[in-house]
């Protein structure tokens, strides 16, 4: 049975104080600087975990473009988070977002990834079309996954065709329901036509149209309790992730009670 985590994204507005009229980029910077400052990192990210586990979690993933990221990451920001990450006792499921352009930064989100404990890379990186050998040999080398997060793709054969002959088990899925109900695809279709190849799940839910304006479970046009048993009949193993990245509320409340929806459904 797969594993219950929480994405590091919902906490994206959390330092602009969800306002409605902050947009996504003055969230993630707002984030970026609060979590930046090595003199603090210590303490807001032993808070940031401490939030996770007071929410219900034991797991989650980390975000990379404001939480940990890879580009303004010091060796001394690594060996800290490491040493909170121990102290919590909290699983990192993955190192979440995006992973560069260039293969110098796409080895610098793998050096991040591993020396964290995060088995694999779920997001994106251009670098894997224009240069997929050296993507597959550096995931090799630091012994990760790369899941794909669906995000422009209209189909889940745009996937498909980027994991190809899956980078000898290195490539694989990261299935987002919020992106392909926002694309106007069948979730739970999308699932099932990529079974074979799902290493992640974000979990989440949004609001009709085509903004990919997030909510909690059962507020939008995502079938989450279908995408769930869908995930229990094809006897997914992996980690699902919950996810709500809303910018004008407080989505806490939102999560916990994603969380023990969850938690229900696997149990029953």
């Amino acid at each position: 049975m797969f594993k219950i985590a929480l994405h590091g994204s919902s906490f994206v507005s959390s330092q602009i104080g969800y306002q409605p009229s902050g947009s996504w980029d003055a969230c993630v910077a707002a984030l970026n600087q609060y979590f930046q400052p090595i003199e603090t990192f210590e303490q807001r990210f032993n808070d940031l975990l401490t939030q996770v586990k007071e929410l219900g979690f034991s797991c989650m993933d980390v975000w990379q473009p404001a939480e940990l990221n890879w580009q303004w990451a010091t060796l001394e920001h690594i060996d800290v988070a490491r040493r909170v990450i121990n102290r919590q006792a909290i699983t990192i499921s993955s190192l979440a977002g995006e992973f560069g352009t260039t293969r110098e930064e796409f080895d610098s989100a793998c050096r991040l990834a591993s020396v964290i404990g995060a088995p694999m890379l779920s997001g994106t990186t251009a670098l894997l079309l224009s240069d997929r050998t050296f993507v597959i040999d550096r995931l090799e080398a630091y012994n990760l996954r790369l899941a794909i997060e669906n995000e422009v793709e209209e189909t889940p054969l745009q996937i498909l065709q980027q994991i190809g002959d899956t980078g000898r088990g290195r490539l694989g899925s990261a299935l987002d329901t919020g992106w392909w109900a926002t694309r106007h695809y069948d979730v739970v279709k999308a699932i099932t036509e990529l079974k074979e190849h799902l290493f992640h799940v974000h979990l989440k839910d949004v609001l009709p149209g085509d903004e990919h304006i997030n909510c909690g479970y059962g507020k939008g046009c995502v079938p989450v309790m279908d995408c769930v048993e869908t995930l229990k009949k094809i006897d997914y193993s992996g980690v699902l992730s919950i996810e709500n990245h809303t910018l004008d509320h407080d989505p806490r409340a939102e999560l916990v009670a994603g969380r023990r929806l969850v938690e229900k459904m696997i149990s029953a």
